[in-house]
């Protein structure tokens, strides 16, 4: 995510690119919604080509960062992250799989069909296939991100770490200049061609019913997360959380986990956590903590699957996340957030990365993000508690 705001957010122009979509689909000639779905359809064929790319950059580097820490306190510190992110989207599975079918229905279900039915085709397009393939990606970069870590911890390869974060600064001006600016008209297409195929209403009125349960399911999370650290942490909660609304309202306007890091930081400082801490713990959550990402991820995945009749099993949902906790550590440097980082393990789940679900998915997602990052970064501060009296536990028992 971007931490250079200027002129008109992300968020407004999406709401902007969705409903012209829908008004150029509704309203134009055929023509012009097809010369409108042949730049969304190049612009698709781009962004699958990139994805690799996003996933060995930022990847590789988020996982060769782990080296710098403070010893047993990293361990600890990245298993809670993870433990909680994972947490997060297995609730959100439960409710989602529990409460969709009853609230979505199968008769939306049915409305909504295939998404790709009755849409209009791209007048031409290009060859323009990935140079790696995205599961090549996935190895490779877990296989360097460790090797860089275990490398750096010895002393050594700083080269091969200094190239993939040049190589990461390249992929980030990618997304700055060409697939950020871009996405608006991409996701116009692909309501535009919603739209033409008669397919709006009911995509409109999935969108609202899924904002319902991600928003409100991201502030029961963040309660709980919250008490267990006033609990652990000796804390007051009411205290906690009145002082963690500054960072959130920052993080729901900037759309950055790294814009919100010193405000962060600054909240932590009130809650009593050691300047030890919260200098260590809050920028690294910023980083591998997406518990409010997951949650709305998991939301929408379940619910496009189940619109379209897909399997949304725990044998097979359960992989995904486990994956997304792991490969979202890609969503603080990459601008468009944790979808962005999600979109190459959308194939577990059988939907495809240029399919009109996966377009779907970027723009439900995106129209929320601001919540799914306020999501993140106020969860890091409950962590920071938590990892703050552990600290003291184990100075208590080391003197002991």
């Amino acid at each position: 995510m971007s931490t250079e705001k200027k002129g008109l957010g992300l968020v407004p122009k999406l709401i902007i690119g969705i409903v012209a979509g829908i008004l150029i689909g509704m309203f134009l000639p055929e023509v012009l919604v097809r010369i409108l779905v042949t730049v969304s359809s190049i612009f698709s064929l781009f962004l699958k080509f990139v994805i690799p790319f996003i996933i060995l950059s930022f990847v590789v580097c988020g996982i060769a960062d782990l080296t710098q820490g403070a010893g047993k306190l990293l361990g600890i510190t990245t298993a809670i992250a993870y433990g909680s992110t994972i947490l997060a989207g297995s609730i959100a599975y439960t409710v989602a799989t529990n409460l969709f079918p009853r609230i979505l229905g199968s008769s939306m279900a049915s409305e909504v069909g295939d998404p790709g039915a009755g849409m209009l085709s791209s007048y031409f397009s290009i060859p323009l296939a990935p140079m790696i393939d995205v599961t090549a990606a996935i190895v490779f970069a877990f296989v360097m991100g460790i090797g860089i870590s275990y490398l750096r911890s010895q002393g050594k390869g700083q080269t091969l770490y200094n190239l993939f974060t040049d190589f990461q600064a390249i992929i980030l001006k990618v997304l700055n200049s060409i697939i950020i600016p871009f996405l608006p008209v991409y996701i116009a297409g692909t309501f535009a061609n919603i739209a033409y195929a008669g397919q709006i209403v009911s995509i409109m009125n999935l969108l609202w019913k899924v904002f319902a349960t991600a928003i409100p399911l991201q502030l029961c999370y963040l309660f709980v997360l919250f008490l267990i650290a006033s609990i652990f942490g000796k804390k007051n909660l009411f205290t906690l959380i009145k002082n963690q609304i500054p960072a959130y309202l920052t993080a729901v306007g900037t759309q950055s986990s790294a814009a919100t890091i010193p405000v962060n930081v600054a909240v932590a400082e009130k809650n009593g956590v050691s300047k030890q801490i919260r200098e260590f713990v809050v920028p690294l959550c910023a980083t591998i903590h997406l518990a409010g990402s997951i949650t709305s991820l998991t939301c929408f995945s379940v619910a496009l699957l189940y619109i379209n009749g897909l399997d949304y099993s725990l044998g097979v949902f359960m992989p995904f996340l486990f994956t997304l906790g792991i490969a979202m550590v890609a969503a603080p440097g990459a601008p468009g957030g944790a979808v962005m980082s999600a979109l190459p393990f959308l194939p577990m789940i059988g939907i495809a990365v240029d399919s009109p679900i996966a377009t779907l998915m970027i723009a439900l997602y995106l129209t929320q993000d601001s919540f799914g990052t306020a999501g993140n970064v106020s969860g890091d501060n409950a962590i920071a508690v938590i990892v703050d009296e552990i600290n003291n536990r184990m100075q208590k028992k080391a003197r002991a």
